[in-house]
């Protein structure tokens, strides 16, 4: 048996499929009877929608087996995501990747085995799948009508990518953040690592809109989510949590580097935002609260926290204003 191969995005793919927070979810018929459809027009005995996880294949979908979760090493998927079309296999017990698989040797007898890629973005996050424990060939109106199929499944990801994404920054929103985040928060407990949640709130913004209009209290927003993207690392977690509010969690900084990102991020808005041109300025209040997991069980803990830490910091900015 030959492990399967890692895709070269994978570090991209695995980002993407925990911003979509849809693994180890209920069961949903809009998942469902693609798989009771695909079952049905191949006359196969089972049929599934899968996502390949780090290290394990989870069943989002399952018509004619248990829906449930199998090892990364043993899954059929996870070599299917490796490449960009239908994988074929017309007999497993004579392919030397899978003739001694424990799913080829045991239940569910695989002998059959077609997968069509799901991706979302550029990236291969599982695949739609139909399995038959007796050898066959696909023709090619077969292969067309999977396509096709796989294209609905898409479709439906699709429609969940963008219940995670902000639609005016393309960041990820409030859900999308928080799934992000608990599994990176998940990581750093298990790994030892630190983490640093930093809680933004625009001071000021009613102003813009008020004088400006909310034309440009979008642009504003926009401007700012562009400068978070820029100044910190692609491995870090950013957000729009609502309204002027924003989250950045980082993982492995020093309370030396959280201070020195932060500068270059104020930085950044003043070379990029020049108020002569734009008619306003932007400035920011930041909570900035250190990941203790014993104080912050959920991301939830620790974004309260930080939420909390950054209107104290708006508090002090207004009482200095107005001492001024």
């Amino acid at each position: 048996m030959l492990k399967p191969p890692i895709p070269v995005n994978e570090s991209a793919r695995i980002a993407i499929l925990r911003l979509l927070n849809i693994l180890d979810t209920q069961p949903e018929e809009r998942f469902d009877r693609l798989t009771r459809m695909a079952k049905r027009l191949f006359d196969v005995p089972i049929a599934q929608i899968t996502l390949v996880d780090a290290d394990r294949q989870w069943f989002k979908s399952s018509a004619g087996a248990p829906r449930g979760e199998s090892s990364r090493e043993v899954s059929f998927c996870a070599h299917a995501i490796a490449g960009d079309d239908i994988l074929i296999i017309p007999d497993a017990g004579l392919d030397e990747r899978f003739s001694d698989n424990p799913l080829v040797l045991g239940d569910p007898n695989i002998r059959f085995y077609a997968g069509c890629p799901l991706k979302v973005g550029e990236a291969n996050l599982g695949t739609l799948c139909v399995i038959d424990d007796k050898p066959r060939e696909f023709d090619a109106e077969e292969l067309q009508l999977l396509r096709d199929l796989a294209g609905m499944v898409e479709q439906e990801l699709a429609a969940v990518q963008m219940a995670s994404t902000d639609h005016l920054t393309t960041i990820s929103n409030r859900r999308g953040f928080e799934a992000l985040a608990q599994h990176a928060l998940s990581v750093c407990k298990r790994t030892g690592r630190s983490a640093t949640l930093l809680y933004f709130d625009l001071n000021r913004f009613k102003e813009i809109n008020d004088t400006q209009g909310h034309a440009a209290g979008d642009e504003a927003l926009k401007t700012f989510a562009a400068g978070l993207l820029r100044v910190f690392r692609e491995s870090d977690v950013i957000g729009r949590i609502g309204g002027d509010e924003f989250a950045v969690l980082l993982t492995g900084n020093s309370g030396e580097a959280v201070a020195e990102v932060i500068s270059r991020l104020e930085e950044w808005i003043r070379v990029n935002i020049r108020e002569e041109e734009a008619g306003y300025s932007i400035g920011f209040s930041v909570g900035c609260i250190h990941f203790d997991a014993e104080k912050h069980p959920s991301v939830g803990d620790l974004m309260t926290e930080a939420d909390s830490a950054m209107f104290e910091h708006k508090r002090a900015i207004r009482d200095g204003d107005a001492g001024a």
